[in-house]
């Protein structure tokens, strides 16, 4: 099941995500999360009406995403930014679908024009679930990361939610 992040989520985010910060390029940032981080995160989400959204299967996180603006000022302010990061035992089960499926239409009914992914460009699984789910690539950014001694392509690929 989907459903919007609560507090009491943060830890079980946190168990998610810090793995990914710690151990792997797939994010540049070197910092893990606190659970009051992540509790700072789904309370700005819910200030600016962004989605913060985790897949719950019988009372465990499984997964989660959010979305918030790419940039900062006006002229951004339909263009959104996205996370997902899933529980290793959840991949390959649908959630991740089901996550940015959930994501899109909330972002679609909150007015905003498109979803951005900003991709490490190693991650080639992420990279091709993307691709699977309409998202184009737009640009590298040739080392553009830094982690574990040594630069990064970053990839940035976008979805169209509404034309208008």
């Amino acid at each position: 099941m989907i459903r919007d992040a609560l507090a009491q989520d943060a830890t079980a985010i946190a168990d998610i995500w810090n793995p990914v910060i710690r151990d792997s390029a797939i994010t540049f940032n070197p910092v893990e999360k606190t659970p009051q981080d992540i509790i700072s995160l789904i309370e700005q989400a819910r200030a600016d009406r962004h989605a913060f959204l985790v897949a719950d299967e019988g009372g465990q996180v499984r997964g989660f995403a959010r979305y918030f603006q790419f940039r900062a000022g006006q002229g951004y302010a339909r263009c959104m930014e996205h996370t997902i990061y899933l529980h290793p035992q959840a991949h390959g089960r649908g959630m991740g679908h089901a996550l940015m499926t959930a994501l899109e239409t909330h972002a679609r009914g909150r007015g905003m024009r498109m979803l951005i992914g900003a991709l490490t460009a190693s991650n080639a699984p992420s990279i091709a679930f993307h691709h699977r789910l309409g998202f184009t690539e737009v640009g590298r950014i040739p080392d553009a990361g830094w982690k574990f001694g040594i630069h990064h392509d970053l990839v940035l690929m976008q979805k169209l939610l509404l034309t208008d």
